[in-house]
């Protein structure tokens, strides 16, 4: 048995369930564990079932088998003893690891950020079948149609500007935050071959982007939907012709249920400040420096 640990945020828990869908095709018996990952989480939640998305559920018993991790007193006896006997994999960077779709008996804890991770054709097309929505089914105030009325009516690009909890004291040390440098570069990079673009700037921080990002081809995107905002949010993003990501997985979902074949997509050249973060790119992305 494979069991993927869920945990950390929307579009880490897709690639999470991306892998999960692969390891499905392959003949594998896999299920996810959506407890474990978000215990002392008190920002996060799962949310998969927000896109309608099932999978079959690890039980407790089942991840403490595959861990090795029962308390009982003749278990940790023996683990003194002889050692864990853990099938506990965790992911040791960002890079494509071939051997996560070779295992047969496995806990996998990780992001598994990267497209190789679910290359099969056939998963291509269940993923964008379970992550894309009709607008009817997810959008139910003014505002949002508004909004993806003018999205399909210009050049729109979807510019994604992550803030707030990349810049606290607890993870800035980790996250490569955008710099502004960045966004103006990729928008001058846009703009060489859309003149016309109008950008739709998707944000934690709005007043700083309102303060730094002005003028009539600049449009701050602030849904008054409770609920599934941020899936309202990402397929807003998805229906836009051109994207600037920002370096979070939730942009790059974004990008990647785009199926514009003339979309331009920049991504930040540093990805997280921590790990090689190279497979998270793929080929239809243009990498500018932060």
């Amino acid at each position: 048995m494979i069991i993927i640990q869920l945990k950390g945020g929307m579009g880490n828990q897709m690639f999470q369930y991306a892998l999960y869908r692969q390891l499905k095709k392959l003949g594998r018996d896999v299920k996810i564990d959506d407890e474990s990952g978000f215990v002392g989480d008190a920002l996060r939640i799962p949310v998969l079932q927000r896109f309608g998305i099932e999978y079959d559920k690890a039980t407790k018993d089942e991840v403490i088998k595959l861990t090795d991790s029962k308390m009982d007193i003749f278990s940790r006896i023996r683990r003194k003893l002889t050692g864990r006997k853990s099938f506990r994999i965790d992911e040791e960077s960002g890079i494509f690891d071939p051997r996560i779709l070779e295992v047969e008996n496995a806990y996998l804890v990780g992001y598994w950020q990267s497209d190789k991770y679910f290359s099969d054709e056939e998963v291509e097309r269940e993923l964008k079948d379970a992550f894309e929505k009709r607008p009817q089914d997810i959008m139910q105030d003014s505002v949002s149609w508004t909004i993806l009325q003018q999205i399909e009516c210009c050049e729109s690009v979807s510019l994604h500007i992550r803030r707030t909890d990349y810049i606290d004291a607890e993870h800035n040390h980790i996250h490569n935050i955008c710099t502004e440098k960045y966004y103006k570069s990729a928008i001058d990079k846009v703009r060489k071959l859309h003149p016309s673009a109008v950008f739709f700037i998707f944000t934690d921080d709005k007043e700083w982007c309102r303060q730094h990002f002005r003028g009539p081809n600049f449009i701050v995107v602030d849904l008054n939907e409770e609920g599934n905002t941020d899936v309202a949010e990402m397929t807003l993003m998805s229906k836009c012709k051109h994207h600037i990501m920002a370096n979070s997985s939730f942009s790059w979902w974004a990008a990647w249920l785009n199926d514009n074949p003339a979309k331009m997509v920049i991504a930040p050249s540093k990805w997280i400040n921590n790990r090689d973060m190279d497979d998270i790119y793929t080929s239809r992305m243009t990498k500018i420096a932060t």
